[in-house]
């Protein structure tokens, strides 16, 4: 399958598609953190300009978390931006591609529509807690590959390292055991999956 991975500059889950067989493809603004197949870009400029059969997305959650709700920030730009962030977020999960998949965290999506699954990365072998949101269309809802107990201090040591600008980078990177099970899992759908309750 041809995969874009949009919003990734880690490579991940781009390179857990390429080893198993996939032409996988990562795009994001900033330059790819390793070597590998990545568009520096705006995404939905390479959505509209070549054929896709999947896209993974990770739309920055900025201006999307439930840290500042639209309705409580007084700040009439950030107000913008965060219309901007919703924008940007349902053109990922409404791009004319059969297979997606657009991750954020909890935040003002949630209210808008209801996410299909909620993930933790100890649900994938990682001992960390990360409360995580799927929207998917066409994919099934990921199955835990290996649950561990996650580990309150490893969590913490993950959550503050290297500061705010560190903090952020690495809230950001797909963890990769939950990049394997999204490799080894939807890397085997050959037609759009259609959910039994239609969602």
């Amino acid at each position: 399958m041809r995969v874009l991975v949009a919003c990734e500059c880690s490579g991940r889950v781009r390179d857990a598609f390429r080893a198993r067989g996939h032409d996988a493809v990562s795009c994001d603004l900033k330059p790819s953190a390793t070597d590998g197949p990545h568009i520096q870009g705006d995404c939905l400029k390479v959505l509209n300009t070549d054929f896709w059969d999947m896209l993974i997305a990770f739309p920055p959650c900025t201006y999307l978390s439930c840290a500042t709700p639209l309705n409580h920030d007084p700040d009439p730009e950030r107000a913008i931006l965060q219309h901007e962030a919703v924008k940007f977020f349902f053109a990922l999960y409404h791009a004319p591609i059969d297979r997606i998949c657009v991750e954020n965290p909890q935040g003002m999506i949630n209210g808008i529509k209801k996410p299909t699954q909620r993930i933790d990365p100890f649900l994938f072998g990682e001992p960390i807690c990360k409360r995580t949101y799927l929207w998917l269309r066409g994919l099934p809802p990921l199955y835990p590959t290996k649950v561990v107990r996650p580990c309150q201090d490893k969590t913490e040591r993950w959550w503050n390292s290297g500061g705010r600008k560190g903090r952020q980078a690495s809230r950001a990177v797909t963890f990769q055991g939950v990049a394997e099970a999204m490799a080894e899992q939807w890397g085997q759908i050959k037609q759009p999956w259609l959910s039994p309750l239609g969602i």
